[in-house]
């Protein structure tokens, strides 16, 4: 137990959800802001977090994040639901490693989406949470009819001494980096470009479940996952790492419909090189590293066994030639 004259020291939780007249604790006020909806994490985002932390620092503060939860298009489109890079548990703690922690989530609907954008800055940002100072790229727009601008960001937080850097259109090697452009290239297959968009391996979290359990019959045992509705990764076969007890494990990834089998709802299945083990129920990380091939029927059972054995020496191959990822 800890003694009231040997308090421990305050820990930023991970993620805070802001709600209307909820108090933020006085630990969590007064911070350098980053604003954006984070999907991805990527190097654009992660230079909204450099100039924040550089903010927070002649501010004598820590930096945070500010994030909407769900993805706005999910209230606006729900029929149309946006390829979602990083849920909120994945995006927390990407942004947590960029030096921005908390988040503070605003749950996202139709009210918060009503709130005029004066109001936004005045009671969310300023009052509620007490903002040192802000941070936004150059088309972060917000508030009712999305009438919130950086330029209308500067004047009114300006108006009250606070300081506002609007980051502008980030670039990689000479090309823009955006989530649209994520986003596209998942659904293309071409990981090589994902990741050097986002500056890391694109990975998916899930809870393995029990399959249908012919990867046995075939000699390669899968671990399964459903990966989330909206995911619009391109079907095929992928050089994979899948983290497990704290440390990546290289393998063969399917993610498709089955069209030899059933032509099934989509499901990621991970063969995990020279491992053996009950991995049912557990939460594991799978990290993207190479498109191999477009998902295949095959005619026979010897002929699909005949390409797993192809995409999986491949597969060896690829993983040998590619830096190990940090525990």
């Amino acid at each position: 137990m800890t003694s009231t004259s040997e308090a421990a020291p305050f820990r930023a939780p991970p993620a805070f959800t802001l709600e209307p007249g909820k108090p933020v604790p006085a630990d969590l006020r007064g911070r350098v802001l980053a604003l954006g909806n984070f999907d991805g994490v990527h190097r654009g985002h992660a230079e909204l977090a450099r100039v924040a932390g550089a903010m927070a620092a002649q501010q004598g503060t820590q930096a945070a994040a500010l994030t909407f939860e769900p993805h706005p298009r999910t209230v606006f489109r729900p029929d149309q639901p946006v390829f979602r890079l990083t849920p909120e548990p994945i995006k927390v703690a990407l942004l947590a490693g960029l030096g921005l922690s908390p988040s503070f989530v605003v749950p996202f609907d139709r009210a918060v989406a009503g709130i005029p954008a004066e109001a936004f800055v005045d009671d969310l940002l300023l009052d509620q949470l007490g903002a040192a100072g802000l941070v936004c790229g150059y088309d972060f727009h917000f508030g009712k009819g999305r009438t919130g601008s950086p330029e209308m960001l500067q004047a009114r937080a300006g108006h009250a001494g606070i300081p506002v850097a609007v980051v502008p259109p980030f670039s990689f090697q000479g090309e823009p980096v955006s989530s649209t452009l994520v986003r596209t290239a998942l659904e293309a297959g071409d990981i090589g470009h994902a990741e050097a968009l986002l500056g890391r391996p694109w990975f998916v979290r899930g809870e393995i479940a029990h399959g249908d359990k012919r990867g046995r019959d075939l000699g390669y045992p899968t671990a399964n996952m459903h990966l989330a509705h909206d995911c619009r990764l391109r079907f095929g076969i992928y050089a994979v790492r899948m983290k497990l007890d704290g440390g990546w494990r290289d393998g063969v990834a399917s993610f498709g419909s089955r069209p030899t089998f059933d032509d099934g709802a989509p499901r990621l299945e991970t063969f995990v090189f020279d491992f053996s083990g009950d991995l049912y129920g557990k939460t594991v990380d799978v990290a993207f590293v190479a498109f191999l091939r477009g998902e295949a029927k095959f005619d026979s059972l010897d002929a699909l066994i005949g390409q797993m054995d192809a995409d999986s020496a491949r597969a060896r191959g690829i993983l040998a030639a590619t830096p190990a990822f940090l525990p």
